[in-house]
């Protein structure tokens, strides 16, 4: 025996007051620990068999003890010695092994040394390893090592917990947990079976490992499962089809698991009462369960067909008998299926206290009574369903639709059932003889499995819908029921960063003889493998002894089991295969716990603050000898001296030692954070006592009893499930405590600072639900059945509720306990209070603490105001008049004030009436004789009504369908109502409760606010609900106003109506679809821009006025594939059309343009068809009526009367193309046989030049082009603030300006989508109004120009709109069958009138801008110009310099890019056959090469650009070489838009001649016009412009009219004149 040299700890040495270090060996009376000393606080320590390693602050690593791996030292034990090799690591954690050791670094490393004789650290090839050295863990295939959490080390093996929480594994035996058979294993290797969990600890005996796993949540997949057994290769789940059934069962066992025994394992038996249907337990694809029927009663051959054979069974031996020692304890098949008379004697006689305690909670269970069976099983049943934890293959699936599927065949009220992970079943004691008989892999409790096995099916979604109906029906029926009172995952945000899980399992795998693996037997496990009874114990930690292991929950209790030689377990004599509790005396709540060789350790809070070391198993005499304890090891004892060691923060037990560490108690601040962690676990376990002692009994009785009524029941059932999450957070923060206390001991760990928020909202959210229970008189309710639960004399009530008055009446008492949680708000308060004290007020800790105290105290005062008001509230019911109470009574309905003294009447009413208001915090009441109105809080806005000398206390109300005069009985009365009711109106709007700071602070409400409504008067919003903005009772803002019948409106309101921008949709049943507008509202109609959608499939979009259609719009009829597919774009009056508008029949391919009157086409119009038919006349009721001209495609013309479409009646001519005519009568519809009654005329030759002028002048008969979309243009003017045209403020229309665009800008950011970066620049530049007034000079008509160009290209200036708008009406007029060339001339008309009328609004917005063809002058020294768009004007050979102002300078380079596609189209048809005699003559002359060319063009030779300096000469055969670049710059007209620009570009090319002439003939020279025109003539043909004539006669209708005499226009005569000359210039 190894005595420590060290001296007495005494109190003044100077060894640090943290991390002290006491040691002893082993109990006995007169045991005193000795303290270490050491240079600083130790950190952690870790026992071997012989020797220890400590960690010391610092990073430093001693050991001590016996050391033989350190081949310097003789054998006697070392003192504390530092590990040397290990300095400048920065070792976070160690281990010991029972003869080695290991280090973990704060990287994640692994360094290890002692014994290696078995490969335990990981060394190959050396049998002791002196020093430590560093292991690497790496993947197949990796080279980076994986980083290690921690480490646990057994006699021969060790194990590793990664980072990424996988375990790894190193050394020898079936303990590791790998697939190997060969051993040594010396290099780490990951634990196949535990990948995809995640572990949270692991554990290491002399030859078994364990480890904590945390449970696999609902939605909870970490990483694919392995779906193979790494053994035998068959697959995990099996899959059976039934007739109505699928089982998947993941009850696969694998044979190589369980070491061969002497006999083979026998065949389970499935016990089952006759009152109960067999369930197919973990059915493999082999067993054929009883398919389970309603109520049957199987004989014993059927039950032992139901039960499954899960461990292996020979393949020689078909059924074998059961071993003698089974046959003993289960009653075998032979007997009934019930346990016999002696055993449950005997098992009851065995169970001690502790068991006994647990066995009167278990609804019965396999050892009670029969009577109790099928109760028990279905309960478990139902309550395993309900929990889909921790399985394999919940991991897999997400246990998806369990709950609807419930809900299907269930009944809802059961439904709460399923809520969360049900325990409650889990306080079922664990049958152990029966199961350790067994011998199987099984976890005991064989109901338990059955449920287990139908709870994993349940928990498949993909294969819900085939679970069996009948099994669920039964389930439906069950007659007790079991609740859901552990959360999962729900309520509480279980971030597994921020709070530790208590929903765990323990998993264990190695050698079993001793029991020491929980399974229930004393098999050898080679996987890890659940131990299902822990499940659901919210097990915190796992240490192994030798041969025995421990298990630590949050509730502070111990479960032990495995060898008890020496009363280690602390509970009976025998060894226990199956966790057990330990025997503890009441309210000792062990928080710490460890394992050593033959002994067990316990850390836990008495009565004290000081923790209680307690110590069960060998006994050390004074002599030195060991014993074994009789009669003392089956409790755990507490040596005396554990008082003496100060504030233990862990206990160690290891080898045959035990360890203490301990700090001085400095300024208080140790003992208050244990006095934290003690309150905290300490009201934990009351919380769990009320929940499995109080609530769960009330809510099975409230389930079965209809006293309480659905409502309260649903309550009731709230108020549970928020119980248990205030129970589960507290759980969670126990166990955050309490590993605080064992590693760090600091306040920055302590999640209430940090996380105030979440213990403040689930304290606020308990307190609410109590309090509806309250109100409602659900406690009320219970005092009847609380009668059949706690008896007549409640002391379980009066104790738990901490109740010391006598005679308290049980309902009273049902409150005080349930609203016990809001004391320890307070507690908390305190304790953190008393934390803050030991920390400098200047300090940041010291803050902190100081703040979240005064969180919590100030949610105490609100709560217990909460309280009171409940109360208040639950008296008023009581007392209020019984009809009205039904209706009026809402959980959540808390009184505030009421008027029964009379306090408040109406004014006005009359002598009898009875008028009774009440103020609750949602709502106010008026009650009549038996009626009673309820005005929202939300929508109510009261104010003193004006004082007058009548002296009458008024108060006015104002609701969105009332206004009331209240008149109150004093002015004190009036002021106390008036300040209830705003502040009522307050909370209710700031959401309820919310301020902590008392009554009276607050200002008045809000007068504008957002609320929800229902009208219910009579009118347009008869039953309709609003939701949005309110100003003084009208809604007034953003909003959505639905009808029941589905109409909806989302937008803006104003004083109660639709204004401003909004949508509505308004279904329509008959079609199915839905009407849908969108656009401009004013005072409650459709008004201004908007897009209407019909449900019949047509779309307006356009003006509205007075909510019909009224203004410039467009209508799209039909999608292209329907009847009749239609566009109308014009003008509309009072829902029709009226005025001008343009017509497209896509199905009839005709285009009309013209007037129309109520729908229809009335007065003069032009209609062209696809077919080149030309029509211009007058029409009437929609057709053809009237003189008109028709023209077909090839020229024949009609011109007469018509009377109906297409039909010719009356006088008329019809000319011929070559000129022939005929005069008279005609009759018949065009192109289907004429009737004619006339004279035909050959004109002849002679008469030629004469009858030219017979052809047809078009568009007499058309729209004149300023008539046409005048409504654009009014909109335009009328958006500007202008009654009509010009008339109007000129500085009125730039604040219209800036108003559109600032509010269409708004509009437009709540989907920023829309706008591009270079719009939002465009847009940035137009808000600043430009200079408009003043004399105009160059420099502000170039502003003005820059002004327009950016105005017009954003369709949120006025300008950009109305040219949009002129853009799409000209394309829709031009485009398609609008393509015709006869409307050539209308279409240049329009674009003229379309310059002018914009003109018109330019000039009105900058005054001072000259008229048409009026000069600028300009500065005296000239501007040089850099513009193009402009430059055309600046050489015009007016005398005095200045320029011309004109719309087309100013405008086209706005207008024309836009409408250049189709009105070149039209120019190109119209000029087509001359365009193609040019252009084939241009084709044929470029087939010359240049010389011949020039020569053939008359150009000459002194003109030859043969010989230019620096360029090859041009050779006889050379083509496009001579004057190249006059050539192409003469290609760019074409792409280029506006006549100026057209006209720059030919005049660039006559200086690119010149200049190219010039440096031939080394000389200035003057051109003649003979000279020049044979090189320009060359110059175009080279050029090859496809259609010259169409960019001839755009030039010419568009120049501007000042340019026509100019240098420009003299340049442009030639190019035309070059058009001609080509085009005759094959006859030449």
């Amino acid at each position: 025996m190894v005595h420590f040299i060290s001296e007495k700890s005494s109190e003044d040495d100077d060894g640090g007051e943290r991390g002290l270090l006491h040691s002893w060996r082993g109990y006995s009376y007169s045991v005193v620990p000795e303290r270490l000393l050491l240079p600083r606080p130790v950190l952690q320590v870790a026992l071997g068999a012989q020797h220890g390693v400590l960690l010391v602050e610092g990073e430093t690593v001693y050991t001590f003890g016996e050391l033989p791996w350190k081949q310097t030292q003789a054998s006697q034990p070392t003192k504390p010695t530092p590990e040397n090799a290990l300095s400048g690591q920065r070792v976070v954690a160690v281990a010991a092994g029972s003869f080695h050791s290991g280090a973990v670094t704060e990287d994640g490393s692994v360094h290890m040394w002692g014994d290696n004789a078995a490969g335990q650290c990981g060394l190959s090839g050396l049998s002791c390893v002196p020093n430590p050295t560093p292991v690497a863990l790496l993947e197949p295939g990796g080279a980076q090592s994986v980083p290690v959490l921690e480490l646990a080390c057994g006699e021969k093996h060790s194990l590793a917990l990664s980072a990424q929480r996988e375990v790894w594994a190193w050394g020898s035996g079936c303990q590791l947990g790998l697939k190997e058979a060969v051993f040594p294993v010396w290099k780490p290797q990951k634990v196949e079976q535990l990948a995809g969990r995640w572990v949270l600890q692991v554990a290491c005996g002399a030859s078994h490992s364990l480890a904590l796993v945390r449970c696999v949540g609902p939605d909870g997949i970490q990483r694919p499962p392995v779906d193979k057994c790494n053994q035998c290769n068959q697959l995990l789940y099996t899959m059976t089809d039934k007739e109505d059934h699928v089982i998947i069962s993941d009850g696969h066992y694998c044979p190589m698991g369980v070491e061969a025994r002497e006999d083979p394992p026998p065949t389970q038996t499935l016990k089952a009462s006759p009152s109960e249907p067999i369930l197919p337990s973990h059915s493999s694809s082999t067993s054929t369960p009883a398919a389970p029927t309603p109520d049957p009663t199987p004989d014993p051959e059927d039950s032992q067909k139901g039960g499954t054979t899960t461990a292996a069974r020979p393949p020689s031996d078909p059924d074998p008998p059961p071993s003698p020692k089974a046959a003993a304890s289960t009653s075998s098949s032979k007997s009934s299926p019930y346990p016999g008379e002696k055993e449950v004697k005997e098992y009851l006689r065995k169970l001690s206290d502790a068991s006994q305690t647990e066995a009167k909670m278990a609804n019965g269970g396999l050892h009670a009574p029969p009577s109790g069976r099928g109760q028990s099983a279905l309960n478990s049943l139902v309550a395993s369903c309900a929990s889909a934890v921790g399985e394999r293959v919940a991991s897999t699936y997400e246990a998806l639709s369990l709950k609807r599927m419930m809900n299907f065949y269930l009944p809802s009220s059961r439904l709460e059932a399923l809520g969360g992970a049900a325990d409650g079943g889990a306080e079922r004691v664990r049958r152990e003889e029966s199961v350790q008989a067994k011998k199987s892999s099984s976890t005991g409790d064989i109901h338990e499995e059955e449920a287990e096995g139908l709870r994993r099916r349940l928990s498949l979604p993909g294969l819900l819908s085939q679970v069996s109906p009948r099994l669920l029906r039964k389930m439906g029926r069950s007659r007790t029921r079991a609740f859901a009172l552990t959360p999962m995952g729900g309520g509480v945000p279980e971030d597994q960063e921020v709070f530790p899980t208590l929903q765990t399992e323990v998993w264990s795998w190695g050698h079993g003889e001793q029991g020491e693996l929980g399974h229930g037997d004393n098999l050898d496990r080679l996987q890890p493998f659940c131990i299902k009874s822990l499940n659901k114990k919210e097990v915190i930690r796992v240490s192994a002894g030798a041969h025995h292991s421990i298990a630590l929950t949050a509730q502070s209790q111990v479960y032990s089991w495995g060898s008890n030689l020496s009363g280690q377990l602390g509970h009976m004599d025998t060894p226990s295969t199956v966790p057990r509790l330990a025997k503890l005396s009441e309210g000792i709540r062990v928080w710490d716990a460890s394992a050593g060789e033959r002994h067990t350790l316990l850390l836990a809070d008495g009565d004290c603050i000081q923790p209680i070391i307690y110590y069960s198993g060998q006994q050390v005499k004074e002599a030195g000898e060991e014993e074994k304890m009789r009669g003392r090891e089956a409790t755990p004892s507490s040596p005396s001296c554990s008082r003496s060691l100060g504030f233990v923060s862990s206990v160690v037990a290891g080898g045959r030692r035990c360890v203490a560490l301990s700090d001085r108690n400095v300024m208080g601040f140790i003992s208050s954070l244990h006095e934290l962690a003690s309150a905290e676990r300490k009201f934990y376990c009351k919380l769990c006592d009320i929940k499995s002692q109080v609530l769960r009994p009330l809510l099975e009785l409230g389930e079965n009893n209809s006293a309480l009524g659905p409502a309260a029941t649903e309550l009731l059932q709230t108020l549970a499930g928020r119980f248990s999450l205030l129970s589960h957070l507290t759980g969670q923060h126990g166990a955050s405590l309490t590993a605080n206390l064992r590693r760090g001991r600091d306040v920055s760990s302590l999640l209430m600072l940090e996380h105030a928020s979440i213990f403040l909202d689930v304290y606020n959210d308990y307190c609410s639900t109590v309090g509806n229970f309250f109100v409602m008189g659900g406690f009320h309710a219970l005092t009847k059945p609380s009668l059949d639960i706690f008896g007549k004399s409640p002391e379980l009530l009066q104790r738990l509720s901490e109740c010391s008055e006598e005679n308290t009446v049980t309902s009273d008492l049902l409150v005080a306990l349930f609203y016990l949680p809001t004391q320890h708000l307070h507690e908390y308060g305190r304790l953190l209070l008393k934390l803050a004290t030991c920390f400098e007020v200047s300090s940041g800790d010291y803050q902190k603490l100081q703040d979240s105290c005064s969180k919590f105290e100030a949610l105490t005062l609100q709560l217990k105001r909460k309280r009171k008001e409940a109360e208040y509230t639950f008296h008023f019911w009581k007392s209020f008049p019984g009809k009205m109470t039904d209706s009026l009574r809402k959980p959540n309905r808390r009184l505030i004030y009421e008027s029964s003294n009379k306090s408040l009447t109406v004014q006005n009413a009359g002598r009898f009436s009875v008028n009774w208001f009440i103020l609750f915090n949602d709502s106010l009441v008026h009650a009549q004789f038996s009626t009673h109105h309820i005005f929202a809080l939300a929508t109510l806005w009261v104010e003193p009504a004006p004082e007058d000398n009548s002296g009458l206390h008024g108060l006015k109300v104002v609701t969105p369908e009332e206004t009331l005069t209240l008149l109150a009985s004093s002015s004190a009365e009036k002021t106390k109502w008036l300040r209830a009711i705003n502040q009522a109106v307050d909370q209710a709007l700031s959401g309820a409760g919310q301020d902590a700071s008392g009554p009276a602070s607050k200002s008045d409400p809000p007068i504008s606010r957002t609320a929800s409504y229902t009208f219910y008067k009579d009118g347009r919003l008869k039953d309709a609900t609003y939701e949005g903005r309110w100003l003084a009772g009208k809604p007034h803002g953003r909003g959505i106003l639905k009808w029941p019948d589905g109409r909806i409106y989302t937008g803006s309101f104003k004083s109660g109506l639709e204004d401003g921008f909004g949508e509505f949709a308004c279904p329509n049943k008959a079609l199915n679809q839905g009407d849908l507008y969108q656009g401009y509202w004013k005072e409650g109609k459709m008004h201004g821009l908007g897009t209407y959608r019909y449900a019949s499939g047509e779309v307006y979009d356009g003006s509205f006025q007075d909510g019909m259609r009224q203004g410039h719009g467009m209508l799209r009829s039909g999608k292209h594939n329907t009847s009749s597919p239609s566009v109308f774009i014009g003008q509309w009056l009072q829902d029709k059309k009226t005025g001008y508008g343009v017509f497209d029949d896509i199905t009839k391919g005709e285009k009309y343009m013209g007037m129309w009157q109520d729908h229809q086409r009335q007065g003069t119009g032009v209609v062209v068809t696809q077919f080149g038919l030309y029509y211009e006349g007058a029409f009437k009721d929609n057709k053809m009526m009237g003189t008109g001209i028709l023209l077909s495609e090839d020229d024949t013309t009609y011109e007469g009367e018509f009377s109906d479409d297409w039909t010719l009646s009356g006088k008329g001519v019809l000319t011929m193309p070559n000129g022939d005519y005929l005069e008279g009568s005609f009759s018949g519809e065009w192109g289907s046989g004429l009737k004619v009654t006339g004279s035909y005329f050959k004109p002849n030759l002679f008469d030629a030049e004469k009858d030219r002028n017979r052809a047809v002048k078009l568009g007499r008969m058309s729209v004149r082009a300023e008539e046409k979309w005048q409504a654009v243009f009014e909109e335009c003017w009328s958006e500007l603030g202008c009654e009509a045209p010009g008339e109007g403020e000129h500085l009125k229309a730039w604040e219209n300006i800036a108003v559109a665009l600032t509010s269409r800008r708004q509009q437009i950011q709540d989907s920023p989508e829309i706008l591009s970066r270079s719009h939002s620049k465009t847009l940035e530049g137009l808000e600043v109004i430009p200079q408009h007034e003043g004399p105009i000079t160059i420099e502000r008509y170039h502003s003005i120009r820059l002004y327009l160009l950016k105005a017009c290209d954003t369709p949120l200036h006025p300008l950009g709109r109305l040219l949009e708008t002129l853009v799409a009406v000209y394309r829709m007029t031009y485009v398609g069958v609008g393509a015709n060339r006869r409307l050539l001339p209308q279409a240049v008309n329009e674009i003229k009138s379309y310059l002018c009328r914009i003109f018109q609004i330019v000039r009105f917005l900058f005054p001072d801008l000259p008229e048409e063809g009026g000069l600028i002058p300009e500065p005296a020294e000239n501007l040089p110009d850099g513009n193009q768009e402009m430059s055309a004007d600046t050489r015009t050979e007016s005398p005095k310099p200045g320029r011309v102002v004109s719309s087309s300078a100013l405008l086209l380079p706005v207008l024309l890019p836009r409408l250049y596609p189709p009105l070149f189209t039209l120019y190109a048809l119209e000029k087509e056959k001359e365009d193609d005699m040019y252009w084939e003559c241009v084709l044929r002359l470029n087939k010359q090469p240049d010389l011949a060319l020039l020569a053939f063009l008359g150009v000459q030779q002194k003109f030859w650009p043969v010989s230019i300096p620096n360029s090859l000469p041009v050779a006889s055969s050379t083509k496009d070489a001579c004057f190249a670049s006059a050539v192409e710059t003469l290609q760019q007209i074409s792409t280029t838009f506006t006549p100026s620009d057209k006209l720059q570009v030919i005049q660039l090319t006559f200086e690119e001649i010149t200049q190219e002439v010039q440096s031939l003939l080394k000389q200035d020279f003057l051109w003649s016009m003979d000279d020049l025109f044979p090189v320009f003539l060359y110059v175009v043909l080279r050029a090859r412009i496809r259609n010259l004539g169409s960019e001839v006669s755009l030039i010419e209708d568009l120049m501007d009219p000042c340019v026509q005499h100019g240098e420009h226009g003299i340049m442009f005569t030639t190019l035309k004149a070059c058009y001609y000359q080509i085009q005759h210039e094959k006859i030449t």
